[in-house]
């Protein structure tokens, strides 16, 4: 049970901190509103990306 969880952590993490050198690459400043639904979008997309990633290896299992 703690795997799973684990792992869908890890992946949202990666998928975050991915997402985070993207929009510093693509961007230089921002107005803190912004960041807050930056944030808010990576954390989504990332758990969706997990949950996606977890759902294709559990079936292959």
């Amino acid at each position: 049970m703690i795997r799973p969880m684990i792992l869908s952590a890890v992946l949202t993490g990666v998928f975050c901190a991915g997402f985070a050198v993207f929009i510093d690459w693509a961007t230089d400043m921002l107005m803190q509103n912004q960041i807050i639904v930056i944030s808010f979008t990576s954390g989504f997309l990332g758990s969706l990306f997990a949950q996606a990633v977890l759902k294709r290896w559990k079936s292959k299992t």
